[in-house]
């Protein structure tokens, strides 16, 4: 499911459980609702409040580590691309045709995870460069300076393939379901007890929902964090489209 289908669920479970506490309300025995019941209420949500307020912390900590990571990954490709375009140019003329492969390999990249036509894009594949990679292989070097560059050049492009297989490899949820599914229940505990002690009147209805709307925004916020290359927050292409102005050249 997308982040907005799981923060929408996320919504109608917190705001229903605000409903399920004004519900309770008013079928509980009045005993039920005294003055010495009210501050042991106060007490468990308290408690239940600071827990999900840790494991929100905790939610938060690994989707945006997970995020910056992946952004530096491809701000590093970008940089390996720009390095390996200009050993090959040292190279010599030999290596024309490896510095167009490169070029499109980048641009089939960009049009794959950024696609311009609106569709949502798809995490990098890990195929890509073995072209490149072979006909690095079969150069055949005329002097040590062009050993040297060879052998900077296949480093450089092992380096390349790496990333994309890392940026491949991560792309998996960072965030716990557990933890997620145990937070929802917690803020759910907690709408129960804020419906129950508030008073029946629209004011109240909409603090309710206001406040269950936040929350969800805050998740949903979370939720888009860890899928770096589609939705609402994206890593930035420019690295690489930078890289690509100036590949070939």
């Amino acid at each position: 499911m997308s982040p907005l289908e799981i923060s929408s669920i996320i919504f109608s479970c917190i705001f229903g459980s605000a409903m399920l506490g004004m519900w309770l309300r008013g079928v509980l025995p009045e005993h039920h609702l005294d003055a010495e019941t009210k501050d042991l209420v106060k007490l468990g949500v308290g408690l239940i409040g600071t827990m999900a307020a840790l494991l929100l912390g905790l939610l938060v900590a690994s989707a945006k580590s997970s995020y910056d990571t992946r952004s530096s990954e491809v701000t590093q490709m970008a940089a390996n691309t720009i390095l390996l375009d200009r050993s090959l140019a040292h190279y010599g003329p030999a290596t024309g045709e490896m510095r167009s492969i490169l070029k499109i390999s980048v641009t089939q990249m960009i049009d794959r995870v950024w696609p311009k036509n609106g569709k949502e894009g798809s995490i990098p594949s890990p195929a890509g460069g073995e072209i490149l990679f072979d006909k690095l292989q079969e150069l055949v070097p005329h002097s040590d300076a062009q050993r040297v560059l060879q052998s900077q050049a296949e480093s450089i492009a092992i380096n390349i393939g790496q990333t994309r297989l890392l940026l491949f490899a991560q792309s998996g949820s960072s965030i716990s379901t557990p933890f997620l599914v145990v937070v929802v229940f917690w803020l759910s505990m907690l709408f129960v007890s804020f419906g129950l002690f508030a008073p029946r009147n629209m004011t109240a209805i909409v603090t309710l929902l206001v406040s269950a709307m936040s929350v969800a925004g805050a998740l949903y916020l979370i939720l888009e964090l860890d899928h770096p290359f589609s939705g609402l927050i994206q890593i930035s292409s420019a690295p690489l489209r930078n890289a690509l102005s100036v590949l070939g050249k």
